[in-house]
């Protein structure tokens, strides 16, 4: 059975640094396609940012590129999220999640409900 657990998050102050983590446990594929969305108000399921572990090619939302970094740890499925310079617009709960099919389908047409497994998510408060 598959089990995707997140972990990190917190509170922190806008401008700070928070890392959060995931990982796969029970996955029987050779590689995953793995990202993040953020569930902010009304439930909305904003994208984050995924990578490859096949090749380690990544994808960033716009509102996040050049301030969040997504990396994999090797031999293992598991994701980490280093987020810098942290807006109040970054606060949510961030789900992780994961897929055998490749990345480049599902960040070509980019919808959460494409993954087949999430974790539970871990909350990020950004505070002004």
């Amino acid at each position: 059975q598959v089990h995707v657990v997140e972990s990190g998050g917190g509170s922190v102050q806008a401008g700070g640094s928070l890392n959060i983590s995931c990982e796969v446990s029970g996955w029987k594929h050779t590689s995953a396609c793995m990202g993040w969305f953020r569930r902010g108000p009304e439930e909305s399921r904003e994208e984050v940012a995924g990578i490859s572990t096949a090749d380690g090619t990544t994808y960033y939302a716009e509102s996040v590129e050049g301030r969040f970094t997504i990396s994999h740890a090797s031999a293992k499925f598991a994701v980490h999220l280093q987020m810098n310079n942290l807006k109040p617009g970054d606060t949510g709960m961030y789900v992780c999640m994961a897929d055998s099919s490749p990345c480049s389908e599902l960040y070509d047409d980019y919808d959460p409900r494409r993954f087949g497994y999430w974790g539970r998510g871990t909350r990020v408060t950004v505070s002004s």
